[in-house]
């Protein structure tokens, strides 16, 4: 049956939980709870109600401030303190509930509800569970020196029923406020014995584990102690027989190389203070050898010395001509650099990013600068590198601490100013370990990394002299802040000119050399390089084509193995197809470009990837339907946006074309961009789309000899688009003789090798129509007729040719 609220007296507890049946002293010293001490003490062992705050910093708790379940309590006792403060001897009797505030002057009073609590059946499960619970609760206060003795014997004494004993022990185990309060508030009370058997289970073997633990300590301690006094005693025997302990040798021996090492300012410091650390702690103690590791790393550092550059530029300019074929534009950098280092020798190095398709020798190039500049090279890769710790290094508190790359590789060439190669820069990544890209910022910033810190070494370490060479295959992946602070070089793919040059200078005696084959056995002509470059490897770079003429080396290695040893061994000469076929197997490529452009519909497009730049065909067909328009071939959506805007331009333009301005009424269009596996998007496929929507529709063919490129608007204008290089090298590649490009991007001609340009023709255009005039085998007839459609305008001027 419920039972009435009653009005009481509120006494708030901050970090602590009153619980029935238990008696605690209390110090009250707020304004309110000391007006309440007064009035109670004028009454003899007056109730009041004991509730804990959910925040002890509340200084005037309201009623959301406190707990739901408290208790009522009576006052033993009430004394004034010295300052005004009252002490309190206080009883919990039962559980109560609050109910609301009914007052807050002198004294906060609140309503609560006495809380009856649930039968308990008193069988042999509870009785179990009170005889657990009272011999842990007694082993468990019997290791807490804070806990009285008189607590642990009342608890035998005082303490009879389950329900007495197990609010008893939740009042006394070590729990936090939390636990107490979901304590209090069970009312089941076998639940409430396992809850509190569980706490008090988990703190006695907590207590029980720091009991071991105190023990070994304790014994470890000893038995170091001993050691330390053996080594001493056997290091005077040592002395008294003239000689001396390895361990003194060894710190004498870093004495004399910090001595020698010519350390600056700080690094010496940290060295001497680190050393004196040493001597005072005994050599087998795990710290010493931390402490010895650290200080070997800063000894191995070079701090000062510096290798001389190469002071002949002529010499260097030999260098890298011999090493690479083309590339001026690196190379021109590189003397540059030497020339400022030659008349201002404090420059500072510079840090250079190599950015082009895999197999241009981007970090081959490194390499030779490093040969030609007579400096030492290091290299690390930094592709899938997600640790921000690779690069900055680990603190010292963890086990098995180390460097970063970074110090690692200054260490291991053992000058201040070595060419450092940081390859694949643009495929680092990011996860919960820090982001690599972020460290970098400062090693890669000249008016920063003088001051690199390492978190292993702490110490600032100069880096500025040292020329940084970071390696990538695309310059979108690097993030804007680290890209900013590199200069970039772009190196495109190579013309098949200078393929032939690099199998012919580079190539072909790197695979002689390395399959044991002399130059006077085995000759490749150049027609047969030709063959193998322009139908066996179709990239940017070089290194499929160094894969076919290691296959044709090794097949010819094959033959004079075969050979007996009394036969005379011909020189063996690869100069036809035939010859070719024979080791590489049929041809792999071919110009497709001439029968994929035979039908009307098709036209050939230029675009760019990350390896290079790449031909794609752009197919259109017509079929009975109503306007509907389907794209295939995995397009982004920039790129299926280009075909609608095709589409929208052909329909407002079609008496221009000659094509019946009702063919979207009865027909359905579709556009494919073949194969379909790879992902495509971008704009440049505009003027492509719209050729292949043209050709279709007036049955005229696109000429097999021309690729085109380039953004469209509604309005007909060709607007420019980037990586121009790429792409003309690729239509170069595959036999094209005519690229139709924007004219605003006639100003990247000037990147174009010469002997490209000199087999090309360059048509720059402004407006679609003159795409059509120079991609198109004849002209479309306007129609006359027409009284639907956009009106025919004046044709824009003659496309311009270069």
């Amino acid at each position: 049956m419920p039972r009435a609220s009653q009005s009481l007296p509120l006494l708030p507890l901050r970090n602590v939980v009153l619980f029935p049946g238990v008696t605690v002293p209390f110090d009250v010293g707020r304004a309110k709870t000391v007006a309440l001490a007064e009035a109670l003490s004028r009454k003899e062992r007056p109730l009041i109600a004991v509730f804990a705050q959910k925040d002890p910093r509340v200084e005037d708790p309201a009623l959301g401030d406190l707990h739901e379940i408290g208790v009522i309590a009576r006052v033993l006792a009430t004394a004034k303190q010295e300052g005004g403060t009252y002490a309190l001897v206080v009883e919990g009797i039962e559980r109560a509930r609050l109910d609301a505030v009914s007052g807050t002057t002198p004294y906060v009073e609140v309503k609560v509800t006495p809380i009856d609590a649930a039968p308990l059946d008193t069988d042999a499960e509870t009785e179990a569970l009170a005889l657990t619970l009272r011999d842990q609760t007694v082993e468990l206060l019997g290791m807490i020196p804070q806990v009285p003795h008189a607590v642990v014997a009342q608890l035998g004494l005082l303490v009879d029923t389950p329900e007495a004993l197990t609010d008893f022990v939740a009042a006394y185990v070590p729990t936090t406020v939390e636990e107490k309060i979901e304590i209090l508030a069970n009312l089941d009370t076998k639940a409430r014995m396992r809850q509190v058997l569980q706490h008090v289970a988990r703190r006695l073997e907590t207590f029980k584990m720091r009991a071991r633990i105190n023990s070994q300590v304790k014994d470890e301690m000893g038995k170091t102690q001993r050691e330390h006094v053996l080594r001493q005693q056997m290091k005077a025997i040592q002395e008294e027989l003239g000689g001396d302990t390895d361990e003194t040798n060894d710190l004498d021996l870093l004495e004399e190389r910090i001595a020698k090492a010519n350390l600056p300012e700080e690094p010496l410091t940290v060295a001497k203070k680190q050393l004196k650390r040493l001597r005072n702690m005994q050599a087998g103690s795990p710290d010493a050898s931390t402490t010895r590791t650290y200080l070997e790393w800063i000894l191995d550092l070079p701090w000062t010395h510096e290798s001389a550059d190469a002071a002949d530029i002529a010499a260097v300019r030999a260098v890298l001509d011999a090493d690479h074929y083309g590339l001026q534009k690196v190379k021109k950098r590189i003397l540059e650099f030497l020339a400022v280092r030659k008349l201002k020798s404090d420059k500072k190095g510079p840090i250079l990013c190599l950015i082009g398709p895999p197999g241009v020798g981007k970090t081959s190039l490194a390499k030779s600068i490093a040969r030609a500049l007579d400096r030492k090279l290091q290299r690390i890769s930094l592709g899938g590198v997600h640790d921000e710790a690779a690069i900055r290094g680990h603190r010292r508190t963890y086990i098995g601490a180390l460097p970063g790359q970074i110090i690692q590789g200054m260490k291991k060439v053992g000058t201040t100013n070595p060419v450092f190669v940081l390859d694949e820069v643009d495929k680092l990544g990011s996860d919960f370990r820090g982001d690599p890209s972020s460290a970098l910022l400062e090693v890669l910033d000249p008016e920063q990394n003088d001051t690199f810190t390492d978190h292993y070494l702490e110490i600032p370490y100069n880096l500025s002299n040292v020329m940084f060479i970071a390696t990538a295959n695309q310059g979108d992946t690097i993030p804007a802040p680290l890209r900013d602070r590199m200069e970039i070089i772009e190196i495109p793919g190579y013309t098949r000119r200078e393929k032939h040059a690099i199998a012919r200078t580079h190539l072909v005696p790197k695979q002689l050399s390395e399959h044991g084959i002399d130059a006077s056995r085995l000759e490749i002509s150049d027609e047969a390089l030709q063959i193998v470059i322009d139908k066996y490897s179709r990239e940017a770079g070089v290194r499929s084509l160094e894969r076919q003429l290691a296959a044709i080396v090794r097949g010819v290695a094959v033959e004079i193995a075969e050979k007996s040893s009394t036969d005379a061994i011909e020189k063996r000469v690869v100069a036809t197809e035939e010859d070719v076929r024979k080791f590489l197997g049929p041809a792999r490529f071919g110009s497709e470009v001439a029968e994929r452009t035979e039908d009307p519909g098709v036209a050939t497009g230029l675009a760019w990837t990350p390896v290079g730049g790449e031909i794609l065909f752009i197919e259109a067909t017509r079929m009975p339907g109503k306007g509907k328009l389907t794209l295939t071939g995995q397009l982004g959506d920039v790129m299926k946006e280009s075909a609608l805007a095709a589409l929208s331009y052909v329909r407002s333009h079609a008496d221009r074309f000659g094509i019946d301005v009702h063919f979207a009424e009865n027909s359905d269009l579709h556009i494919h961009v073949p194969a379909g596996a790879m992902p495509k998007d971008g704009p440049s496929a505009g003027v492509t789309m719209l050729t292949a929507i043209v050709s279709l529709l007036t049955g005229i063919r696109v000429r097999h000899d021309v690729a085109m490129t380039g953004e469209i608007t509604l309005r007909g204008r060709v607007l420019p688009i980037g990586g121009l290089k790429e792409k003309v090298l690729a239509a170069h590649r595959a036999g094209i003789k005519r690229i139709v490009a924007p004219e605003r991007n006639r100003a990247d001609l000037e990147e174009i090798p010469a002997e490209v340009k000199s087999e090309l023709e360059f048509v720059f255009v402004s407006r679609m129509d003159q795409v059509i005039d120079a991609a198109l085998e004849r002209e479309p007839t306007p129609r006359v007729d027409a009284k639907i459609g956009a009106p025919s305008v004046p044709s824009a001027a003659a496309p311009t040719a270069a």
